[in-house]
C-alpha cells in the first residue's frame, strides 16, 4: 500500500530529517509508529500522504506518487492531526459538508461511532466545543470514512479515561482487512491492545518494523529477581515486583510484549536489535 525508496526530506535551513530511507508497509494492519520527540514520525505520516514532498528518492502511496495528489489517491487517505482545525459550522454542517470527499464515507457508521462516544447532539458548532470532544467527532469521522489509509497524530491525547476505552473499540470495529491504520504516539499503554505491528523511528532511520508475534518469538520480556539474572538483557528497570528486563529470546518462550520496554530497548541497543530482526544494512 505504501512504499518508500531511498527517501531524503529536510525542512529549510536544517539538516536532513531523513537520507535514504526505504520502507514498505502492507495493508491489513494497525502500525504504531514511535519515537522521541523531533524524530519526524509526523513529518514521515506527511511524506506518506501527500502533505510534504521528499526533496530525493521516490514514495508511492495506493500505486500513486503520493506526491501528485491525485483524487485517486486522497480520497483513500485520511489524516487526523494532533492539532486540530475546525470550521465554525455544526458537527452536521460537517458530516454534509466533507463526507462526498470519501466515496464509502457511512453515515451510519459516523452516528454510531459518535453515540459511542455519547455524542447525540448535532446541532453543536465543533469550534465550541472542548479539545476532547472535537477529537471525538474527528475519530468518528475518520473511521466512517472507509478509506484504505488513515493517519492519526496522538489521537488519544485530550481524551479521558472511558474515552479512551470507547475509542479503542471504535478502532477495533473499524479495522478491516482492506485497511491500514497508522497511529503515531507517545501514549503507548492506551494502544498496547490495538497496535499489531511496531515501527520505531530513529535517528533518521526505521529501527524497527516488526509485528508483534515476531517480536514476542525473538525477545523475551520477563521480570527476573536479581542483577545476575539480568546480566544478559538486552534493556532492564527496576520495579515493585522485581527486575523488567528484555533478553534475546534463544529458547522461544513466550512473553507478553511490553511497548514501552521495547522502545527502550531499541534504543539503548540499536546494532543488536537490527540483528536480530535482520535489519543491518
Amino acid at each position: 500500500m505504501i512504499q518508500l525508496k531511498n527517501v531524503t526530506f529536510r525542512y529549510p535551513r536544517r539538516k536532513p530529517l531523513f537520507s535514504d530511507l526505504s520502507l514498505e508497509l502492507e495493508g491489513n494492519h494497525i502500525y504504531g509508529l514511535l519515537g522521541k520527540n523531533g524524530e519526524g514520525k509526523t513529518t514521515l505520516m506527511k511524506l506518506m500522504s501527500g502533505l510534504l514532498f521528499a526533496k530525493e528518492g521516490s514514495i508511492e502511496t495506493l500505486g500513486e506518487k503520493a506526491c501528485l495528489r491525485r483524487p485517486k489517491m486522497l480520497e483513500e487517505i485520511y489524516f487526523l492531526p494532533e492539532e486540530m482545525y475546525v470550521p465554525s459550522i455544526s458537527i452536521q454542517e460537517f458530516e454534509t459538508i466533507f463526507s462526498p470527499f470519501y466515496p464509502r464515507f457511512s453515515s451510519e457508521q459516523f452516528h454510531n461511532y459518535m453515540e459511542l462516544f455519547e455524542i447525540t447532539d448535532f446541532r453543536q458548532n465543533l469550534m465550541r466545543m472542548s479539545h476532547g470532544q472535537k477529537k471525538k467527532v474527528l475519530i468518528a469521522f475518520a473511521m466512517a470514512t472507509n478509506c484504505q489509509i488513515v493517519f492519526m497524530d496522538e489521537p488519544s491525547n485530550g481524551l479521558d479515561i472511558p474515552s479512551k476505552s470507547i475509542f479503542r473499540k471504535v478502532m477495533a470495529s473499524a479495522a478491516d482487512e482492506q485497511r491500514m491504520i497508522i497511529i503515531s504516539t507517545h501514549q503507548v499503554r492506551d494502544l498496547h491492545s490495538l497496535i499489531d505491528t511496531i515501527l520505531i523511528l530513529d535517528q533518521g532511520e526505521i529501527l524497527l518494523n516488526a509485528p508483534v508475534e515476531q517480536i514476542t518469538e525473538k525477545l523475551l520480556f520477563k521480570v527476573v529477581d536479581t542483577e545476575g539474572e539480568a546480566q544478559t538483557a538486552l534493556y532492564k528497570e527496576d520495579t515493585l515486583r522485581g527486575i523488567y528486563a528484555v533478553f534475546e529470546n534463544i529458547n522461544r518462550e513466550d512473553s507478553k510484549m511490553d511497548i514501552e520496554l521495547l522502545f527502550n530497548s531499541a534504543l539503548c541497543n540499536r546494532d543488536k536489535i537490527k540483528e536480530i530482526f535482520s535489519l543491518q544494512k
